[in-house]
């Protein structure tokens, strides 16, 4: 195969097919590298956009980032259903989380309390105040928190939407697996595959959990993290899925429940296991447990899918963006569970990087190797 461009993109999940969409509309020739596009860890994804009740002490950057993020989705999503002629999936109605226990409602308050540290106010409501919002909670449920600002998007909508405005603002997809991506010990000359050598001026790799393997810059920096969710569909005479995206602790344990037209994704679970995308007994049954204890009615729902991804984690927990190794080698992966919520930014980023500016030194991949060497 011969083919020689300006900017390839490696990896076609959301993160690749928002930065081809981005830089191509900018004038730059992009061809986009994945023999699935839009499968993977973005085709398997919840689609919260909850940089506030994902939010953690000790990740306060990662906080910033994603509530720059969230504050653009809603531009974003509009440019994308103009750009794509089709819904980019957008869910605006907003987030509730919920806890069971004591032991829950105090890591919620925990939660609350470190929000109010850093400027975020969240409401925080009883149990009954929670199912006046959402009827189909269960009395289970004793107390949690109101977020209107966390937002969700159909993942599948989304991916499907990006593959149109990719298409239409010219970007060429090849279906090829890379390889390794090649270089003269200087700079990039562009990728292997499993169909030949693909050359380039600028490879940017947005592989998911895939990255670190393709070229030794990134060894070491991304790992995969095995996530497992189950959709369900509504049935005739079953209680109708929530309005909004409903998060919550079931004595400790974490689930969460996003609507989707005619149904819901209930999710997920989270361990280190290696490539494998095998989805197990335990996680399905853990899933349908906890989610029930929250919302009883989905005990009549249909089973439509199980499903299981590598969400791509780094280091830190934040996404690396921009140069590494020689030049022409840009990353954007790193995501962990964000990619979707980040995109957008993520876009804007790698595009400033071609253009000739930088990137923050949070998010900039060169900042573990300078750790080494400190």
């Amino acid at each position: 195969m011969e083919l020689s461009v300006r900017v390839m993109v490696v990896g076609a999940g959301v993160i690749g097919l928002t930065c081809a969409w981005r830089v191509a509309a900018e004038g730059f020739d992009v061809t986009l590298v994945d023999p699935a596009p839009a499968s993977g860890s973005s085709w398997v994804a919840g689609g919260m956009l909850a940089p506030v009740t994902e939010a953690w002490p000790g990740e306060e950057t990662l906080l910033e980032l994603g509530l720059s993020a969230v504050a653009v989705w809603p531009s974003f999503a509009e440019e994308l259903t103009a750009a794509a002629d089709r819904p980019a999936g957008l869910r605006t109605e907003g987030t509730v989380v919920a806890a069971t226990g004591t032991g829950d409602r105090a890591e919620l308050d925990a939660l609350a309390e470190h929000l109010a540290r850093l400027g975020r106010t969240v409401q925080r409501l009883s149990g009954r105040e929670l199912r006046r919002l959402e009827p189909g909670l269960g009395p289970a449920v004793r107390g949690g928190l109101s977020v209107p600002g966390d937002l969700a998007v159909d993942n599948r909508a989304l991916l499907n939407a990006l593959q149109h405005a990719a298409r239409r603002a010219g970007v060429t997809f090849v279906g090829a697996t890379v390889r390794g991506v090649l270089d003269d010990g200087t700079r990039v000359t562009g990728v292997r595959t499993d169909q030949g050598e693909l050359r380039a001026e600028q490879v940017l790799v947005c592989a998911g959990a895939h990255s670190a393997g393709l070229h030794p810059a990134l060894a070491g920096l991304i790992r995969p993290v095995k996530g497992e969710i189950v959709r369900l569909g509504h049935r005739t005479g079953a209680l109708p899925p929530p309005a909004r995206t409903v998060r919550a602790l079931v004595d400790g344990r974490p689930v969460y429940l996003v609507p989707r037209d005619g149904g819901l994704v209930v999710g997920a679970t989270q361990y280190e296991a290696g490539f494998d995308t095998e989805v197990t007994v335990a996680g399905v049954r853990d899933l349908l447990r906890d989610a029930e204890r929250i919302l009883p009615g989905i005990a009549e729902y249909a089973l439509l899918e199980t499903a299981a991804g590598l969400r791509p984690g780094s280091p830190d927990n934040l996404p690396l963006i921009g140069p590494i190794g020689p030049e022409g080698l840009l990353v954007a992966t790193g995501h962990h569970r964000n990619g979707i919520l980040l995109a957008p930014v993520t876009a804007a980023a790698v595009l400033e990087v071609l253009r000739g500016g930088s990137v923050p030194a949070p998010t900039d991949p060169r900042r573990f190797r300078r750790s080494e060497c400190t």
